[in-house]
């Protein structure tokens, strides 16, 4: 076992991949080796113009000095460590640290630069003297060459002693590599501590993980309201049609319609889920909701009115649903009459009141409203089957209060689960209100608090 691991660092492919990093160092320190040599020439050559040279090489250094610094040479620097050297190291943020922290990151990356320079250095120092000498050495003791080894002497050993100069020769190049393979693994250890983001850099790459998680959630919860809904209506209105098929087929074709309708609508939320998926494209004109109407008044009442327009308790005319910062539709509490009309297509009796300005609400707080009532009447339709819900929404400058019962029916267990209700605290926590649900005098109660305004 200790000889497979002696032998490994030797045929592994990551101390070669870590050799050809090094060697990048000694191609980048080239140019530096060879102004060093010419300067020092000039400097040499007697009654030239030192002060003259003094500027140019004070230039130079400056010009030198300045690709260490950059956040290109960064951005360079940490792709061939994670491809090379094999560390998981992060892209770097698009835009530069302000301040202490950047100038920390800028000099950390100076100072990567300058090692990867000395290690490549001192990698093609190896690769030059002792890996030709022992070349030198097995060919000279082989046969292969000859001469090569004249008027040269190693200590106690000369080209006569093939022998020793042989085995001198084998051992060398593996010396090579060995050295090669700890420099390689001491830069794979230093590149997290030089090249790792700074801690303003993780603070934003958490955040930006939570934010992207966040996003994940939100669009579950979409799916899962909006498309739950239409299946348990859809489920609902062809059994409903199945079984009165024959005796009724008016209200089996009115099941069928609510059918369509309802696949309808589940198809445009779902086309708009998955839109929020793709990177938006200006050359693309926003698609809007569907074109109905629904009204509502402070009654309690909802219809469509024949031109396509609702009517509000205020007298004015509004569309049905809306549009998100980015252009997408999205449904609103100004879509609850159409939500109720297709609970009632399944046999549900709904009795709505809405009280206040609800057309005014922002647009997040009407979304998640509507979101909450929809998914609400989904587990009536789940859990409890066709029994009267009473659905009331009242907002005021301050709050929006929403409350949803109905009759408890079967087991309070199957109540638990799923992920209606934990979806529903999700959306409530987000907007920072309150919510309960249970039972409540043989009747199970939804009721739901969101403030008006988002809290800062």
């Amino acid at each position: 076992m200790w000889i497979r691991g002696l032998v490994a660092p030797l045929v592994s492919g990551t101390t070669y991949r870590r050799a050809v990093h090094l060697l990048l160092g000694a191609v980048l320190l080239l140019p530096y080796v060879l102004l060093g040599v010419a300067f020092a020439g000039m400097f040499a050559v007697p009654g030239a113009p030192y002060g003259l040279l003094v500027l140019v090489l004070a230039l130079v250094a400056v010009i030198g000095l300045v690709p260490p610094f950059l956040r290109g040479t960064r951005a360079l620097e940490i792709a061939a460590a994670r491809s090379l050297l094999g560390v998981a190291l992060p892209d770097p943020p698009v835009t530069a640290e302000p301040g202490r922290a950047g100038r920390e990151t800028r000099l950390r990356a100076a100072l990567w630069f300058a090692v990867h320079l000395v290690a490549g250095g001192l990698v093609g120092l190896l690769l030059l003297i002792p890996l030709v000498m022992g070349l030198a050495f097995a060919g000279e003791s082989l046969g292969i060459v000859s001469g090569a080894l004249d008027g040269m002497w190693l200590g106690p050993l000369d080209r006569h002693g093939s022998l020793w100069l042989g085995l001198l020769g084998v051992l060398m190049p593996v010396g090579v590599l060995y050295a090669v393979a700890g420099l390689g693994g001491l830069a794979a250890v230093m590149a997290p501590v030089l090249l790792g983001p700074s801690s303003s850099e993780r603070i934003a790459a958490l955040e930006a993980r939570a934010a992207r998680l966040a996003e994940r959630n939100r669009l579950a919860r979409e799916l899962h309201d909006s498309i739950g809904h239409a299946l348990t209506v859809t489920t609902l209105q062809a059994a409903a049609a199945r079984e009165l098929l024959r005796t009724d087929p008016d209200f089996a074709g009115r099941a069928l319609a609510a059918i369509e309708e309802t696949g309808r609508a589940a198809a445009e939320d779902l086309d708009r889920v998955l839109g929020m998926l793709r990177e938006p494209d200006p050359a693309e004109a926003p698609a809007f909701a569907g074109d109905r109407m629904a009204g509502i008044a402070d009654g309690g009442t909802f219809g469509i009115i024949g031109d396509g327009t609702a009517g509000f308790a205020d007298g004015g005319v509004r569309p049905v649903g809306g549009s998100s910062e980015d252009g997408a539709p999205h449904h609103g509490l100004a879509d609850l009459g159409r939500l109720v009309e297709h609970s009632r297509g399944t046999g549900v009796e709904v009795r709505a009141q809405v009280v206040g300005p609800v057309a005014e609400l922002s647009a997040p707080v009407s979304r998640e409203g509507y979101r909450i009532i929809q998914e609400s009447l989904t587990n009536v339709l789940r859990h409890a089957g066709p029994v009267p819900v009473a659905v009331r929404v009242a907002a005021d400058a301050r709050t929006l209060a929403i409350d949803v019962t109905n009759p408890v029916t079967g087991s309070l267990v199957r109540r638990e689960g799923g992920r209606g209700l934990a979806g529903m605290r999700e959306r409530v926590i987000l907007l920072g209100g309150s919510m309960s649900a249970g039972p409540d005098g043989g009747r199970w109660k939804v009721s739901v608090r969101l403030p008006v305004e988002r809290p800062r």
